[in-house]
């Protein structure tokens, strides 16, 4: 097979595994997106306090 060849058979596979995404709707990806980022940020504030908390700590240690 040719190198050309098998570029056209390359892109022929990937258009035809394309075909068979089904893809999300606009509510279901909202859905996700709001999940995501409420996670993040609950995440975020999680990570913040115990970072706060352990700082406390160090600096009790310290003085």
């Amino acid at each position: 097979m040719s190198e050309k060849t098998q570029k056209k058979s390359w892109f022929k596979g990937l258009k035809r595994e394309f075909k068979k995404i089904i893809w999300p709707d606009k509510m279901t990806v909202a859905k996700q997106t709001a999940a995501v980022v409420s996670v993040s940020v609950i995440l975020g504030l999680i990570i913040a306090i115990v970072d706060f908390i352990a700082q406390y700590g160090v600096d009790l240690l310290v003085r």
